[in-house]
């Protein structure tokens, strides 16, 4: 940043995208668990109050990042998703693949949200949740769109649950498919303790697969 202080608007939209960006280079660095606002103000090049001034916590840094993540996501499948005459079983498999490796695609996403519930919507303001929780209904229901128009089986109310159910099953599949480093030596001292290594990709397109297809069948 050029600038020392931020006068206008400009200046300051600027100064927010840059911790934006900063933190996101840093979550492709190390884990949600290890990123702090120090740490996050001395890449940026700013006194820690001086962020504050821009966002009222770590947590806040990162739920607007997870905001912008989930809205690229989400219109990313809603360009790629499109209708399809094959059979149910047929798009139900294209569609939980092509979810996974979209997913996969995204680790700064998937490991946001890993955390979302647990850790960033804990220190966090009334007016922070609300508008964090509004934003995120914006992606759901483009999401929504997108899976409805290559599954128009799906009415409104269940495309929301299967949104709902990928994003939480999502949140427990990647953490446990990038283990710790202590978790990978132990891997590595018995070779046998693998074979409960989970996939993520394969993970996300089982429970989408069965989700859509279990969802369909229980509609009234």
């Amino acid at each position: 940043m050029e600038f020392q202080r931020a006068r206008s608007d400009a200046q300051r939209d600027e100064r927010r995208r840059v911790i934006l960006q900063t933190t996101a280079r840093m979550l492709t660095q190390m884990p949600v668990a290890e990123l702090s606002l120090n740490e996050i103000s001395r890449r940026v090049g700013l006194a820690k109050s001086n962020v504050l001034r821009y966002y009222e916590s770590r947590e806040a840094i990162l739920l607007e990042l997870l905001n912008v993540e989930l809205q690229d996501w989400a219109a990313a499948l809603d360009a790629e998703l499109t209708t399809s005459d094959r059979d149910l079983p047929a798009r139900a498999e294209h569609v939980a693949k092509v979810v996974a490796r979209s997913m996969d695609q995204r680790p700064v996403m998937c490991d946001l949200i890993s955390s979302q519930a647990s850790v960033l919507e804990r220190n966090i303001s009334a007016g922070l949740a609300l508008e964090h929780k509004r934003l995120i209904g914006e992606s759901v229901a483009t999401l929504v769109r997108a899976l409805r128009r290559a599954l128009p089986e799906l009415d409104d109310a269940t495309a929301y649950r299967l949104v709902a159910m990928t994003l939480i099953s999502a949140s427990g599949a990647w953490p446990q498919s990038h283990p710790s480093p202590a978790v990978l030596e132990a891997y590595a001292l018995e070779p046998s303790l693998q074979n409960a290594q989970l996939s993520f990709t394969d993970a996300i397109t089982e429970y989408v697969e069965v989700g859509i297809l279990g969802l369909i069948a229980r509609q009234p």
